[in-house]
This record gives C-alpha cells, sequence and structure tokens, in this order.
C-alpha cells in the first residue's frame, strides 16, 4: 500500500520527468488515483477536502453556502444512476449549509450515497456523514459530535449555564452579581437562538437518519433518536474523535470498515494523501473535486506589500 512518502515520491518523479508540466504534477497524480477509485467501486466519486489541518485559522475552510457551486460543479454530467461515493475531510461549518447541501446530493442522487471517512469529518462533516445509506472508516477514521455552536460558543453550553445560574441565584440571590458578570457577556436573544439551533440540527440528523441510513428499518425512528442523543451528548467534548468501534458499537450507526477490502483501503488512502499532500504543498485550503478532475479549489490569496516610498 502506498504511504505519504511514496506518494510525495510519484509525484516528485513525474516532475522530473515531465518538466513542462511540473507544476501541475501534485493535480495529475491526484487526480489518476481518484480515476481510479471511481473505476474499482463503479460509482461516481467526489472528494470533499478542507485544508483545516495544514492550514488552521483560514476563513471559508469550513462546510459553507459557497460550496455547493463546487458541488454542482462536479455533479454536471455524471452518470446519476451510479450513486455517489463522497468522500469527507472536515471540520465541520454552517447547519444552514449542510442541510442545503444534503439536500441537493439527494435530489441528485438520491438515497444512493456513501460517505468514506479517510481521517476526519467533525460537526457538520458528521451530519453529512449520517446523511448517507452508509459510512466507511478506518481504523484512524473518526467522526464529531453534533451539538452546534454560535460564534465560537456551545448552545448546550449556554443552555446549561443559564440553568445552573437560575438555580444558584434561588437558592442564594448573594451570588445574583457574579452572575450578571458571565450571563451578561451574551447578547439579546442568544439563549433562544441556542434552544433553536440544537432543535433544528437534532431534527435534520434525526430524520436524515430514519430516512436514509435506515430506510425501510421498522425501528428507524427510534434508532435515529438514540444516535442524535449519543452524538449530542453535553457531558462529552465537542471536539472528541468518536472512532469506528464507538461508532457500530456504542452509538449504532451503519458503519463499514475500510480494510475489510485491501483493493479499496489502498485506493482511499492513497487518494487521501494524494489530496492532504495537496492542501500542504499548494496555496489550495479547498478542494471539491470529481472523479473526471471537475474541480472547485480555493486558495489563499497572496498580499504583496510595497515598501513605503521616502517623503
Amino acid at each position: 500500500m502506498p504511504n505519504w512518502n511514496d506518494i510525495l515520491k510519484e509525484i516528485q518523479n513525474f516532475q522530473s520527468q515531465h518538466a513542462a508540466q511540473a507544476s501541475l504534477a501534485v493535480d495529475i497524480v491526484r487526480r489518476k488515483h481518484l480515476h481510479k477509485l471511481h473505476n474499482y467501486v463503479k460509482r461516481n466519486v467526489i472528494a470533499y477536502y478542507s485544508g483545516f489541518l495544514s492550514k488552521p485559522g483560514i476563513l471559508q475552510s469550513d462546510i459553507n453556502d459557497e460550496d455547493k457551486n463546487g458541488f454542482m460543479m462536479a455533479t454536471h454530467r455524471l452518470d446519476r444512476s451510479l450513486g455517489l461515493d463522497l468522500i469527507i475531510h472536515t471540520p465541520g461549518g454552517s447547519i444552514a449549509a449542510t442541510q442545503s447541501i444534503v439536500d441537493y446530493l439527494h435530489q441528485m442522487y438520491g438515497n444512493n450515497i456513501r460517505a468514506i471517512v479517510p481521517q476526519i469529518a467533525m460537526s457538520a462533516g458528521t451530519m453529512i456523514a449520517c446523511s448517507c445509506k452508509t459510512i466507511l472508516m478506518s481504523k484512524h477514521s473518526n467522526l464529531g459530535s453534533i451539538d452546534p455552536y454560535l460564534k465560537g460558543v456551545p448552545a448546550y453550553g449556554v443552555i446549561d449555564e443559564f440553568k445552573r445560574a437560575y438555580k444558584e441565584i434561588k437558592r442564594d440571590p448573594a451570588k445574583t452579581p457574579i452572575w450578571q458578570t458571565i450571563i451578561g457577556q451574551y447578547r439579546p436573544t442568544f439563549l433562544g437562538q441556542c434552544e433553536n439551533a440544537i432543535k433544528w440540527s437534532n431534527q435534520f440528523v434525526e430524520e436524515q437518519l430514519a430516512t436514509v441510513m435506515f430506510e425501510g428499518d421498522p425501528q428507524a425512528i427510534d434508532k435515529a433518536k438514540g444516535i442524535v442523543k449519543k452524538l449530542t451528548d453535553p457531558k462529552k467534548p465537542h471536539d472528541r474523535h468518536i472512532h469506528y468501534d464507538e461508532c457500530a458499537n456504542d452509538i449504532g450507526l451503519n458503519v463499514q470498515r475500510i480494510e475489510d477490502d485491501d483493493k479499496l483501503q489502498d485506493l482511499i488512502l492513497t487518494v487521501h494523501h494524494c489530496f492532504m499532500l495537496t492542501l500542504m504543498n499548494t496555496r489550495a485550503y479547498k478542494i471539491i473535486e470529481n472523479h473526471l478532475g471537475t474541480a472547485l479549489v480555493k486558495k489563499e490569496e497572496i498580499v504583496q506589500v510595497r515598501p513605503q516610498q521616502p517623503t
């Protein structure tokens, strides 16, 4: 199985053998392996990669409404009857954008969508995975909690804090000034927004699980509710990594091990290394690309600062 260094050497060999195309080497090698994966699974393949690990803190690396343009571009001219294998690597993002993207993909491919998580699909990325028939994961793959954040603040945490403040002030009014300082940092209506965000995200994931992943299962609704409850446990940190065994045995998601098929594992991880090397060694911070090489690539801007002329 090719590892990270093997793919890097392949890119370097291409650069040395094709000097005229050296600057395109990472793209050519990546697209070659993405097409190999398509040839093996006989399904459409779209990769959705964020550079949040190699370029932490960069704006727009999360899931947002602009991403739909990439998915529209990647879907154009594909044979939708083949279904879709969606490779996801993301820290999460907007609930509204996630719901809109999922709705679009289901309109294009019905429920015939598999999620592939080679490494990380957190928060809203987990929501997308839960909107698929099955989720393919490796030993090192992980999903995350789906409890929503508003402006970087955990919605469940805000509600718990309000409840705690109410109880403590009721029991001991002398604590009122302390809690006023804390609660006063929240803007008006923020508590209601947190409650609505939790309700919205939970209902969305429950619906996707019941109608897609557990379609036709007489216990679909109960399974969906149980899974959402476990994925939104406020007692556990939002950034916790949920690996295969917990996903399958404790949470109850429909997951499959990528390692069960050696050839598939080889192809998926090779593609993953290609994308990670692209994000690490170029200005790209987000890539949405299909097996035909059609892609939307977002890149960091280079800001040139000219020295000030002496007056």
